[in-house]
């Protein structure tokens, strides 16, 4: 059987292989077809392969020197379908980046400073930039730390991600559909596009409470065939077409935060309420409450520099927003604190590939 070189990382809340570009096929759909066959996709637990299972361990990051000036690396990220044998590379992710800046170090594509080291990472699928500063004392990465974060056990060394441009990330539009509030399916909406494509709703507004465990949101058909049609016309409205074979754009619920954040948040992969939350779709959630007339304003209005604690099912995250000078909030910063670990590293068994589709 034929090898591929591949890293195993964990990234934030998420885990999956990173690959150097040239180590994979330049035609995407020869890439697509090996990354299914390498991950398992097609089972419930990926069994025959490194995939986890779970949308949240089913990841692979594709990194090259970039040839662009304002940036070090290039990243792309196939989020690969567990049960369906198809891949998505519309969205971002926000967790698996943050492994991102480590992997460029220990692989030679950027040299290393000491006792930091900031990694201009730009992301493919939606063009933006990501500045990913990485403990490297000595010039060597440092992993061991003292930052923890909620959904990962133990601690490590932090890493800091700065995102640029994330406004408009895939419809160039932080309000795609021109409006800040959108009535789907008798309910109101804010579509917001800041890093990651979103639907943002009241969960009340769904008879939900917002605090509600994954598996409880999961187990309920009715509401999540509501929360698809919502979904799908949403996607529409935002100029994303049909978005039914697609992982965006992705709807949250929201309500009041219950135990000291600014707001609590029901995040969803689509199809699956996340155990915690996207790194990117945290960036989006924060900016979301500084939009005048968002929903998200009704219940955490924000206004100027602020640290927004997003609560979700497994604690919280933070996020620092930076207003702009204009005060226009498409020219927000927002930055975040994650961790990430190199779990593996070695070669990766592909099996006879089959065709892509269901």
């Amino acid at each position: 059987m034929r090898t591929v070189p591949c890293v195993l990382m964990r990234g934030g809340t998420s885990k999956g292989p990173v690959f150097l570009a040239n180590h994979l096929p330049t035609d995407p759909l020869q890439r697509d077809e090996l990354l299914l066959s390498l991950m398992g996709s097609g089972h419930e637990l990926e069994i025959d392969g490194i995939g986890g299972g779970s949308p949240q361990t089913s990841k692979v990051a594709v990194v090259s020197r970039s040839p662009h000036p304002d940036a070090d690396v290039d990243y792309l990220f196939v989020q690969v379908m567990v049960t369906q044998r198809r891949v998505d590379t519309a969205p971002n992710c926000g967790n698996m980046l943050c492994a991102i800046g480590p992997f460029a170090i220990e692989h030679g594509l950027v040299n290393a400073g000491s006792p930091m080291t900031r990694v201009r990472i730009r992301n493919l699928n939606t063009n933006t930039f990501v500045d990913s500063d990485v403990m490297t004392p000595g010039g060597r990465v440092r992993y061991d730390g003292d930052t923890t974060i909620d959904g990962v056990p133990g601690s490590a060394a932090p890493i800091k991600l700065t995102f640029l441009n994330a406004a408009g990330a895939k419809t160039g539009r932080l309000l795609p559909t021109g409006r800040v509030r959108d009535l789907f399916d008798g309910v109101e909406v804010t579509c917001i596009d800041m890093a990651m494509p979103m639907v943002l709703l009241h969960a009340e507004a769904l008879g939900k409470t917002g605090y509600e465990s994954p598996a409880e949101l999961d187990a309920d058909t009715a509401f999540l065939q509501r929360l698809e049609r919502i979904r799908l016309q949403a996607g529409l409205a935002m100029g994303l077409g049909d978005v039914a074979q697609m992982v965006i754009p992705k709807p949250v619920l929201l309500a009041p935060a219950r135990h000291g954040g600014t707001l609590s948040v029901r995040y969803f992969m689509p199809h699956n309420c996340h155990r915690s939350v996207a790194a990117t779709g945290a960036i989006g959630l924060a900016t979301a409450c500084a939009v005048p007339g968002s929903v998200a304003q009704d219940v955490a209005p924000i206004a100027g520099e602020a640290l927004v604690r997003l609560e979700h099912p497994g604690g919280q995250i933070e996020v620092s927003l930076q207003p702009a000078a204009d005060g226009n909030p498409e020219n927000l910063r927002a930055s975040l604190v994650r961790t990430a670990r190199r779990l593996f590293s070695g070669e990766v068994y592909i099996p006879s590939l089959r065709r892509t589709g269901s």
